[in-house]
C-alpha cells in the first residue's frame, strides 16, 4: 500500500515537472522582455546615462528635475485636455449606444452587426488613421474643409490642426472616434449581465427611461466603468501615436515649437531618442507611472466604494 502511495506521488511529481516545462517559455520571455526592462529603466532613473558608456549614479537629481521642469508639466497639461475631451465623447457615444440597443422598448435588433461596426477602426492601424484624417483635415485640400465651403458653413478654410484653439479638440475626437466602439462592446456586455427583471419592473412601476438608467444601470455597471475609466486613463496618459503621425515630434501648432499637442509620453521620447538623455527619460517615465497609480487608486476608491 505505502509502495503504491510512493510511485502515484512520483508519477504526480513528474506530471509537475512536466507542466513547469511548458510554462518555462512563457516565464523567460517575460523576465527577458517585461521584468527586466522595467527593472533596467528604474536603475537608470536614478543616473545621467545617455545610451552609451557607464552610467553615473545621481539619486533622486532627475526626478527633482522632473518636479521642476515647466515643460513637462506644460505637456502633462496638454495630455489631460486631449485625454478629458477624448474620455468625454468617447463614454458619451458608448453609453448613448449602451441605452438604445438595451432599451426593452425599442428591442433593437442587429445588435452583432453594429457592434462589429463601431469596433472596426479600433481594428485599424493608427499610423492608418493618422494619414486618413489628416489628409481629410488637410488646411488647403482636405476635403472637409472643401464640403464646408461648399455648403456655406464658412467661407474660409479652417486650419484644423494649425490653429492651438482647436487642434487639441481634433485629436480628442479622432481618438474617441477610434476607441468607442471599444468601451461600448465592454458597457453592453456589462448591460447585459444584468438581469432584465430589474428594467421589466422599473418599467412596470412607471419609471422612465432616464431613471432605470440611473438608478439601475449604473449602480450596477460600477465595476465595469471603474474597469473603462482605469484602463482608459492608462492609455490617454501615454498618448503618443495619433499627435506624432499627424503633427510631427514636437507637437507644434501654427510653427510653434514644443506646442499645444506635445504630450508628456511625446516630451519622453524627446530626451530618450532625440537627445539621448536616457536617464532622465526614465524618470519621465516612472513619474508618469506614479501619477498613473495614485489616480488608478482614487477611481478605484471612488467608483470601487460600497455604498
Amino acid at each position: 500500500m505505502a509502495k503504491n502511495q510512493v510511485m502515484t506521488k512520483s508519477k504526480q511529481r513528474n506530471r509537475n515537472n512536466v507542466a513547469y516545462l511548458f510554462v518555462l517559455p512563457f516565464v523567460v520571455v517575460f523576465l527577458i522582455f517585461s521584468v527586466y526592462p522595467v527593472l533596467r529603466t528604474l536603475y537608470l532613473s536614478f543616473t545621467s546615462y545617455k545610451g552609451f558608456g557607464d552610467p553615473v549614479w545621481l539619486g533622486l537629481d532627475n526626478y527633482k528635475r522632473v518636479l521642476t521642469d515647466k515643460f513637462f508639466w506644460r505637456a502633462f497639461g496638454n495630455t489631460l485636455k486631449i485625454w478629458g475631451v477624448n474620455i468625454i465623447v468617447q463614454l458619451g457615444l458608448a453609453f448613448l449606444l449602451t441605452i438604445l440597443f438595451s432599451d426593452i422598448k425599442y428591442k433593437m435588433r442587429g445588435l452583432p452587426i453594429f457592434r462589429a461596426i463601431y469596433y472596426l477602426p479600433n481594428l485599424i492601424a493608427c499610423t492608418s488613421v493618422a494619414f486618413l484624417f489628416k489628409t481629410l483635415l488637410d488646411w488647403k485640400y482636405g476635403s472637409v474643409n472643401q464640403m464646408l465651403i461648399s455648403a456655406g458653413i464658412t467661407s474660409t478654410q479652417i486650419n484644423w490642426l494649425g490653429d492651438v484653439n482647436i487642434a487639441p479638440y481634433v485629436i480628442s475626437i479622432v481618438g474617441a472616434w477610434m476607441w468607442f466602439g471599444n468601451s461600448f462592446i465592454v458597457l453592453m456586455a456589462g448591460v447585459q449581465g444584468i438581469s432584465t427583471d430589474y428594467f421589466e419592473a422599473a418599467a412596470i412601476d412607471g419609471c422612465g427611461r432616464w431613471t432605470r438608467f440611473f438608478k439601475i444601470t449604473i449602480p450596477l455597471l460600477k465595476p465595469i466603468l471603474l474597469y473603462t475609466c482605469i484602463t482608459s486613463l492608462i492609455g490617454g496618459l501615454q498618448l503618443f501615436d495619433l499627435p506624432y503621425l499627424m503633427n510631427g515630434p514636437q507637437g507644434g501648432t501654427a510653427g510653434q515649437p514644443n506646442g499645444v499637442l506635445q504630450t508628456a509620453v511625446m516630451y519622453l521620447y524627446k530626451f530618450g531618442f532625440e537627445t539621448r538623455q536616457t536617464g532622465y527619460a526614465s524618470a519621465i517615465a516612472y513619474t508618469l507611472f506614479i501619477i498613473i497609480l495614485i489616480v488608478s487608486i482614487i477611481q478605484f476608491k471612488w467608483l470601487g466604494k460600497e455604498d
